[in-house]
């Protein structure tokens, strides 16, 4: 998917320009090229909106969060970098919110790159979320859920990259 990067592109900006070029990129978590690339470049972003936006369709739901899960999965660091630079948008539901965070942040993780700084600023859920009603499995996934989702009070077996 991603290809090296051999070539340079220079542009010319005024001083304010770069300044809140700067303040934009510093917000997103990212450096300036890749700021600037994701907003002349937009299709993996792009992606991104489009698949989390079909998590709100409740019927569709969990196909739709599988689906981002194997997406995430084959994207290379730069291109996660890329795609995931801005929130969703439209902004999903708290539940959504917390688990598209946590999963780009196991997806970051596994890439060894930070979470772009947006994923921090979802408050976690008030209350616990099981990713199964069986009572005698919660233990089970109280400590086996990977450390992203635990800190936003979802509780599954599984992560980015996995399948149930």
């Amino acid at each position: 998917m991603s290809t090296a990067k051999s070539a340079q592109l220079q542009i010319r900006v005024s001083p304010a320009e770069k300044a809140a070029i700067q303040r934009a990129a510093r917000r997103a978590g990212i450096d300036m090229s890749a700021y600037v690339l994701a907003r002349v470049l937009p299709a993996l972003h792009g992606r991104f909106a489009e698949l989390t936006q079909a998590c709100q369709d409740p019927s569709a739901e969990r196909f739709a969060l599988a689906e981002l899960n194997s997406w995430l999965a084959e994207l290379s660091r730069d291109e996660l970098r890329q795609a995931v630079t801005s929130p969703p948008f439209p902004e999903l539901n708290p539940y959504l919110s917390n688990y598209v965070a946590a999963m780009i942040e196991c997806a970051c993780a596994r890439r060894r790159i930070a979470p772009p700084a947006w994923t921090g600023s979802i408050a976690p859920l008030p209350e616990p979320v099981f990713g199964s009603k069986l009572a005698r499995l919660r233990l089970h996934l109280l400590t086996h859920s990977p450390p992203p989702f635990r800190r936003r009070n979802i509780f599954i077996d599984s992560s980015v990259g996995d399948r149930v």
